[in-house]
């Protein structure tokens, strides 16, 4: 690794020239012949270096700029966590802190929790109740320290008892299916492998959402360990992942109720830590120590102020205003300019601006027509990059720089999805339209010859280097990473589509905590009942589903109460999807539903299994309704 990276090193001889960098050609085309990572032809060796330059151009860029701006930054200070510290943190974003400490109370509150969750998330979970109980009996702490054994018995026993092994059965099936298709080595770091060249069309495959990453990756390591090696000329025929059509629907981040989303990031959580567990990279949370900040202005803000005094200008508003319209100046100029974000603006030019943008955005004053192209676009790198935690999160941005070290592509694509899911709102809200805007210079890569590899190559520094953060990286350590960290940012790039999916696994699990949820409140409910001397077999009627009532079978009622007075009985076929559904509403609906189109209003699952659901347009309706029987069906808008 060591050699790989030392020899890059050696072939990037870069010297400035006319404000920008040449390199040495025959140096670098020898060496990187001597000793190829893979058989590649040397065309394609030459993108590569190509690419590479502009990694370490934007290098460049990044460090005079900040040295232009450095009074202005503030340093987020990263505290070293004691022995334990880490785990009980862990399990507290998990959800689990009432397994231990202050907190700790009947392990029964958590037992559904953690019936419903994996072998190998039961395994991640397992490990991190066991070290904090035996730091807790170190410190000789009085609390109540539940033994480990007795927190996973009942979960256990209940997996023993179950009448059938249907559920195992389904996840060896669904994977399965995948199998073979999807688990060929991709990227490997340590052999410093590039982004593919993009002439090659790769073939594509459904990822496999349906069953949980650790187990695939377990099934995987167990069961094909011959199969990893590969020829060195599989690397053109790697696949290109798709989302797999779900007669269910397709879930994606922000589809779900707050109460569902919060137990979607406690499992995703444990389902990252599980498989890197399973792939024996160890994932280690940071935690920012609280630092005076300025409250107010646009550059070295932390997103969540920006966003609170931005809300008060517009309502609702989830993405910066001013990161909204750089990006907005940017494509006035037209995305077809050559070498648009590559080029960088002037420093003392781009530091005037940044003053200038500070007294004025907010009082409408300020002269957008004086701000060239490649000025906006380095003033919204400096945003990203001046932000006083990072983009990607303080507490995982670590996790997403080890994703370069996953041995598969899907691997990969699996740990970026669940990292994807744990960012805060605000993070992930910016983070999506800044790849949105991405994707569209990239679009126009045939004038503009930015192509992904070139917009991957000069966006990674400022995504995944966070100076902010303090960390001294040497010459060495920039070198591994430029690869790595490029090929991830290719990746959050090409598949953010798939990125904002919720895994289907997780959205089940999710049903199932609320089904047994479900089940425990009204055995609660019938002991009150029987003890206040109530006519229990009222109440069980009462418990009956109204659908039951007045909806003959096979019949769905839908309900918009806030466009419509009277609800519409639909019969369920085995074609009807939800798309189906909004258009007879909008069809047949006079008064305020009739000046609405699609995209405004939305068919939403409402309770039974799930809090709430917003469905996706191609969701057949009756494969959801067996999913969910007790659900209402409710037309409405999405909340701000």
């Amino acid at each position: 690794m060591v050699t790989v990276v030392t020899e890059l090193a050696q072939c990037f001889h870069l010297r400035r020239r006319y404000g920008q960098y040449t390199m040495n050609q025959e140096s670098t085309t020898t060496r990187v012949m001597e000793k190829p990572p893979f058989d590649r032809s040397i065309s394609q060796d030459s993108l590569d270096e190509l690419s590479m330059e502009d990694y370490w151009i934007e290098l460049e860029n990044i460090k005079k700029s900040s040295e232009n701006r450095q009074e202005d930054q503030e340093v987020v200070v990263v505290k070293e966590p004691d022995e334990g510290e880490l785990e009980e943190e862990w399990l507290k974003e998990a959800g689990l802190s009432n397994l231990f400490g202050e907190s700790a109370g009947d392990p029964q509150e958590s037992m559904v929790f953690l019936s419903t969750l994996t072998r190998t998330q039961a395994a991640a979970v397992q490990k991190r109740v066991e070290t904090v109980s035996q730091t807790l009996r170190k410190k000789n702490k009085q609390y109540q320290i539940p033994d480990v054994r007795d927190i996973f018995a009942q979960q256990r026993e209940s997996k023993e008892t179950a009448p059938d092994d249907t559920e195992s059965q389904s996840l060896r099936t669904n994977e399965n299916k995948y199998q073979g298709r999807d688990d060929q080595t991709s990227n490997l770091v340590g052999e410093e492998k590039l982004i593919p060249p993009e002439e090659t069309p790769a073939p594509e495959t459904d990822i496999n959402l349906e069953v949980s990453f650790a187990e695939q990756a377990l099934n995987q390591k167990e069961s094909s360990k011959e199969k990893i090696q590969k020829s060195k000329g599989d690397d053109a025929t790697l696949p290109s992942f798709r989302l797999p059509k779900d007669k269910t629907g397709t879930t994606r981040i922000g589809d779900l109720a707050p109460q569902d989303m919060k137990k979607v990031c406690h499992l995703a959580l444990i389902e990252l830590t599980a498989l890197y567990d399973v792939l024996g990279i160890e994932l280690k949370q940071q935690k920012a120590v609280k630092i005076k900040t300025r409250d107010s202005g646009l550059f070295c803000i932390p997103l969540t102020v920006l966003l609170e005094q931005d809300q008060r200008k517009v309502l609702g508003t989830r993405i910066p205003l001013i990161f909204q319209k750089l990006i907005s100046r940017i494509e006035e100029g037209g995305l077809e300019t050559e070498g648009l974000l590559r080029i960088p603006g002037a420093a003392i030019r781009i530091k005037n601006l940044c003053q200038e943008l500070e007294a004025k955005f907010y009082e409408g004053t300020f002269n957008w027509e004086s701000v060239k192209q490649h000025d906006a676009a380095s003033l919204l790198k400096l945003f990203i990059r001046e932000l006083p935690q990072p983009l990607l999160s303080v507490e995982y941005l670590k996790a997403f720089q080890a994703v370069q070290t996953l041995p598969t592509k899907k691997q990969q694509l699996q740990a970026l999805n669940l990292l994807v899911i744990l960012l805060p709102d605000a993070n992930r809200d910016t983070l999506k339209a800044l790849l949105e805007f991405l994707q569209r210079v990239i679009d126009n890569k045939e004038k503009n010859k930015m192509t992904v590899m070139n917009v991957a190559m000069v966006m990674a520094p400022n995504l995944f280097m966070c100076h902010a953060l303090g960390l001294k990286s040497s010459e060495q350590r920039e070198f591994v990473m430029a690869a790595g960290t490029a090929n991830t940012m290719h990746l959050l790039i090409k598949y953010q589509k798939l990125l904002w999916t919720i895994p289907k696994f997780i959205v089940n699990q999710v049903r199932k905590q609320n089904t047994e949820n479900h089940k425990k409140d009204k055995r609660a409910m019938k002991k009150l009942l029987k003890k206040m001397a109530y006519d229990r077999e009222k109440y069980e009627k009462q418990d009956k589903s109204t659908n039951d009532a007045d909806v003959p079978q096979g019949v769905i009622r839908v309900q918009a109460p806030h466009l419509s007075k009277v609800s519409m009985a639909i019969q369920l076929t085995e074609e009807l999807k939800a798309s189906d559904v909004l258009a007879r509403f909008l069809s047949q609906e006079s008064g305020v539903a009739q000046t609405l189109k699609k995209g405004e209003v939305f068919l939403y699952e409402i309770g039974g299994n799930i809090g709430e659901r917003c469905l996706d347009d191609d969701t057949y309706m009756k494969d959801l309704y067996q999913l969910n029987p007790n659900a209402e069906w409710v037309i409405k808008s999405k909340p701000l």
